[in-house]
């Protein structure tokens, strides 16, 4: 077995990464001494959470924008919540960031047989497959949750968490042998979609108010849409989230470039010239 000590990263490399996580564990243990930032101090591991969501976003952005300066800012400004939520913890005799640190690597260590064990795998696809595998095993050792899909937060945003559902489904059986089964879903899907929306008023108001059963259709048969998009989009290697980011950054671009032709306000065109105006600003 190739043990993680014997990785080949040079030790100065991993000398200088010690110090520099070292320096950041310091100056958050400053912050939460008695004469430390009363800001920080106040800080509990509840409200330091939603900053992991907000810095993680701004990571992904600067990631997607290719700005490695920003993506360096954003990655430590997530360690510095994760440092400090562990310090907190630490104060209260609940864990600390060194049990963290060991726990990933021990679960790491364990998921990853084909690198520190004598298991051999062809492939990505493979690897995920016994990641699933290794883990489910693990879950019905603590006598917990072990179904294929246990352990995504439902804090996820909704797409990401259809599409993790859908590679978790995947690698436990539940799947097409090839894309076209995920295509050819997503057709039947946007067929029963169009069935339950032709007792609609869609020739009426911009905005139709649906009510009752036909509401609860036609929701039904949009989810089932987006779900289906997002196991395609697992079928294809296609992150749907991310997917949808680049949609709206496109989206956002035209509609800025739009609001500022020189061809009057949206609100008082047509359609036509909507339509027009919009293909100038794809164009361009």
């Amino acid at each position: 077995m190739r043990l993680p000590e014997d990785c080949a990263t040079p030790p100065e490399t991993i000398a200088e990464r010690s110090r520099a996580l070292a320096e950041l564990a310091a100056v958050v243990d400053r912050l939460r001494e008695p004469d430390g930032c009363p800001w920080d101090k106040k800080q509990t591991p509840e409200s330091m959470a939603r900053y992991l969501l907000e810095e993680g976003h701004e990571l992904v952005e600067a990631i997607e924008a290719g700005d490695d300066g920003e993506a360096t800012e954003e990655a430590g400004d997530l360690l510095m919540v994760v440092f400090m939520i562990c310090r907190i913890a630490e104060e209260a005799g609940r864990f600390d960031l060194a049990a963290a640190a060991r726990a990933v690597k021990e679960k790491l260590v364990r998921r990853h047989p084909h690198v520190f064990g004598d298991v051999s795998v062809e492939g990505a696809d493979e690897v995920l497959s016994n990641w699933e595998a290794i883990k489910q095993r693990e879950r019905e050792d603590k006598e917990v949750d072990s179904s294929a899909l246990a352990g995504l937060p439902k804090g996820l945003a909704a797409l990401q968490r259809a599409e993790r559902m859908c590679e978790k489904a995947a690698a436990a059986g539940f799947r097409w042998p090839t894309p076209a089964g995920a295509l050819a879903k997503l057709d039947e899907e946007h067929g029963e979609l169009h069935e339950a929306l032709k007792g609609a008023p869609l020739d009426g108001s911009d905005r139709p108010r649906l009510e009752g059963e036909l509401r609860e259709r036609v929701e039904h048969e949009l989810g089932d849409l987006l779900l289906s998009a997002a196991y395609l989009g697992h079928y294809l290697r296609i992150d749907p989230e991310a997917a949808l980011r680049s949609a709206l950054r496109r989206f956002e671009g035209r509609f800025r470039a739009m609001e500022g032709d020189g061809e009057g306000t949206l609100a008082d065109s047509s359609i036509e010239r909507l339509i027009a105006r919009w293909k100038r600003a794809k164009q361009a």
